[in-house]
């Protein structure tokens, strides 16, 4: 018995992942949040004790903020029920998913009601929503953020599915102006639509000239559009999925510049390099493409020096149908790599080999995209937070096989590669999550944004 009042859970790690640093900690739950982080052995007054072993690492729960769940509507590409097992598996304890591909797309608060509703009573982890932008609802985004929702997605070229349509420079200043107003937040798909008009992509197998239909200045011309109409309306602007040297060098001008500018990038991009990317292997195709490993490097040496912001899945799943597998056309195959479960492991086997410290690979894929979807709450190891946690023991090798993988349909692009650092368990609100066991995951409202 000790001073300290009475916990339901105490967890004690001879490692884990705390303010930034790893450091061996004991950590106090009750009633699903943290009640405090204290040494190793400090002396908890608890019925329930769990000691990690010498091989794992206590993180927090992982938060990734760009996920198609593609429910309702297009189940069969994937779902609420098999994507949040997925992320569970892979550590991750809160998703955000996107406005797209799902029918009807979340560009109102009707159809934000569908999704929740098609959401409810499946989700294994805890899950937000982001709206959409498309032409002629800019009066729509208000009430949208009203309604819950973390921000909006719009795409500056054709997104690929036909309810959700770009927006035109003219359109892209009305949603900033109108997003302005509440301070609430865009995410852009930056790639220009003229440049990628002039470099039509002729189909076929080669893995080359698909890459070379999506180049790196569509996507530069892309952010600096993006970029210089949030400057003009004082909005905040996030760009998706950054993939090339010359789209981060302009996020890098617009930041030194005082815009309100973030961005991210994906697994696919720090780990896979146009150059082992065969051809045929319709399963590599994304947008914008993997590219070579100079344009990889540049993105490593642009999340060490932060002018990338975090690092999320982009996990946009279909079935195995339209990826063309067996074709292994490039122009006619759905482009998007399904990686949620997977996107830890990946990123760390790849930042080990570049001396990349656990807690910063931890920070870009936890704290930083808490941060970016305003979820104080979670993303850290601290007093208050959500007790959510995930158990990785980061020196043990596995290989993947993509049959043994949660999401719905079985293609990945890292099929019988060899990663470095296994999930052991995941943790949610101070219970160890069951993948099999009863999905008790909340849907969750955004923080209100105080207005302009």
């Amino acid at each position: 018995m000790t001073d300290n009042p009475p916990v339901e859970l105490v967890l004690r790690a001879a490692r884990a992942v705390v303010d930034g640093a790893v450091r061996p900690v004991s950590v106090g739950v009750r009633d699903g949040r943290v009640v405090a982080v204290e040494a190793f052995d400090h002396p908890w007054d608890t019925a329930r004790e769990v000691v990690l072993a010498d091989d794992e690492v206590l993180l927090p729960g992982l938060v990734d903020t760009h996920v198609h769940v593609n429910e309702p509507g297009r189940t069969e590409w994937e779902g609420f029920a098999s994507a949040t097992r997925a992320a569970a598996a892979g550590g991750i304890t809160t998703i955000l998913d996107m406005p797209l591909n799902s029918v009807p797309a979340t560009l109102d608060p009707d159809a934000l009601a569908v999704k929740r509703a098609a959401a409810r009573g499946k989700c294994v982890v805890d899950v937000g929503f982001w709206g959409g932008a498309v032409p002629g609802n800019a009066d729509q985004l208000e009430p949208l953020h009203e309604a819950g929702v973390f921000g909006v997605k719009c795409f500056l070229l054709d997104s690929g599915v036909e309810e959700f349509p770009p927006l035109d420079a003219a359109g892209l200043e009305r949603a900033l102006t109108a997003l302005a107003r509440f301070d609430g937040l865009l995410l852009a798909h930056a790639e220009d639509a003229e440049e990628i008009a002039a470099h039509t992509h002729p189909g076929g197998v080669r893995f080359a000239d698909f890459v070379g239909s999506r180049p790196p200045s569509a996507e530069a011309a892309a952010v600096r559009t993006v970029a210089e109409a949030a400057a003009r309306t004082g909005a905040r602007a996030h760009v998706v999925h950054l993939s090339s040297s010359a789209g981060l060098a302009e996020v890098a001008a617009a930041k030194a510049a005082g815009t309100r500018i973030s961005v991210e990038t994906c697994p696919h991009y720090l780990t896979l390099d146009a150059g082992s990317v065969p051809d045929g292997a319709t399963s590599y195709k994304c947008c914008p493409p993997i590219r070579d490993r100079a344009e990889q490097d540049a993105l490593w040496r642009g999340l060490l020096d932060g002018t990338i912001d975090c690092v999320v899945s982009d996990h946009s799943p279909c079935t195995a149908e339209l990826k063309r597998l067996d074709e292994g056309d490039f122009g006619t195959a759905w482009g998007g790599i399904a990686s949620v479960q997977i996107g830890l492991p990946a990123v760390w086997t790849a930042a080990r080999e570049r001396g990349v410290p656990l807690e910063t690979v931890v920070g870009w894929m936890s704290s930083a995209t808490a941060d970016l979807a305003g979820l104080s709450d979670r993303g850290r190891i601290a007093a208050g937070n959500v007790a959510d946690f995930a158990v990785f023991a980061p020196e043990e090798e596995w290989v993947v096989r993509a049959e043994a993988l949660q999401h719905k349909n079985k293609v990945t692009p890292y099929e019988g590669r060899t990663f470095t650092g296994a999930v052991r368990g995941t943790w949610r609100r101070g219970e160890l999550l069951d993948l099999d066991g009863e999905p008790r995951g909340e849907l969750l409202h955004a923080p209100p944004r105080s207005r302009g």
